[in-house]
């Protein structure tokens, strides 16, 4: 993988500040970029507006550059980008791999009571194609991808596959295990999957590392990548830092921000969930010591 070109970079929703979590997938992108003598971006991702809290994302570019991670370009912003993700969605429309959703997440849910099945907690509903033969007379609400449709089309196996740097080999029968996914929210706002796809290939991203938490998330992108003929970057996951109760560490179960009064200790915490050994000296010289031997660490790569 040494001396292929390389373009990584950190995407933080700005709906809080960064978390211990948060900073183990700062560290883990920017070191990898360094590692491979590539280029390291920041992408504010706020565009579930509702959910951002304000002033948010300078404050994160402050509490990364406390931790000596600053990007190598100016930072972007998706509420910026939005028309990049309407001219994907007319090309997907154009070629018929989408259709309008009159459904609410409660009416998709009373399909599986009806049957009898129970939803697993944090789990979402398999979409079970109810708009996708029309509204039957429902206002159209969102956009979806034909799954399906995609698959066919583009002579695409059923299951995808795909090489994750730390998990190793993935696969993932997206039409069996999420169905017809959204592009476009019943509230007009974009879908994270058809924004990330965009960004990635309008800003050059060839390297992705990310937390582990957004793994599930790899087969729509690969698959919307396809359908949009993207290219494919190369994926790596990282280790999720847990809480107190079991439970990933996020802003949704409370997770507090960084107190960056010492960023060196917070580094030292973000680098021991990556298998590093800590240092006791300067950031400087931790992120330094830590590039050096990143590419050596063979439970990452």
């Amino acid at each position: 993988m040494v001396g292929v070109r390389y373009i990584g970079r950190f995407a933080p929703s700005p709906t809080g500040l960064l978390h211990a979590g948060s900073l183990v997938a700062a560290l883990a992108s920017w070191l990898d970029a360094r590692a491979h003598n590539g280029q390291w971006l920041v992408r504010i991702e706020d565009i579930d507006a509702p959910r951002c809290v304000a002033g948010a994302d300078k404050q994160i570019l402050e509490q990364l550059a406390a931790c000596g991670l600053v990007a190598d370009s100016e930072p972007t912003w998706q509420s910026h980008r939005t028309y990049l993700y309407e001219t994907a969605l007319t090309q997907l429309i154009d070629k018929g791999w989408t259709y309008p959703c009159g459904c609410s997440r409660k009416e998709i849910e009373d399909v599986y009571v009806s049957l009898g099945q129970d939803l697993a907690r944090h789990s979402a509903a398999v979409y079970p194609g109810t708009c996708r033969d029309g509204l039957n007379g429902k206002p159209a609400r969102a956009w979806r991808l034909n799954v399906q449709a995609v698959i066919k089309a583009l002579h695409l196996p059923q299951t995808l596959e795909w090489h994750n740097r730390r998990m190793g080999h993935q696969q993932q029968d997206v039409a069996r295990e999420v169905g017809d996914f959204v592009l476009k929210r019943a509230d007009g706002l974009w879908a994270y999957q058809l924004a990330v796809v965009v960004d990635d290939a309008d800003q050059g991203i060839t390297h992705v590392v990310r937390g582990e938490d957004l793994h599930d998330n790899t087969a729509r992108q690969i698959l919307l990548q396809k359908a949009l003929g993207l290219p494919t970057p190369i994926y790596m996951h990282t280790p999720l830092v847990m809480g107190e109760n079991g439970e990933k560490l996020s802003k949704q179960n409370g997770a507090q921000a960084l107190d960056l009064q010492n960023p060196l200790a917070a580094l030292n915490l973000a680098a021991k969930a990556l298998g590093l050994n800590p240092c006791a000296t300067n950031v400087e010289d931790a992120l330094h010591e830590w590039t050096h031997v990143w590419l050596s660490s063979k439970s990452l790569l």
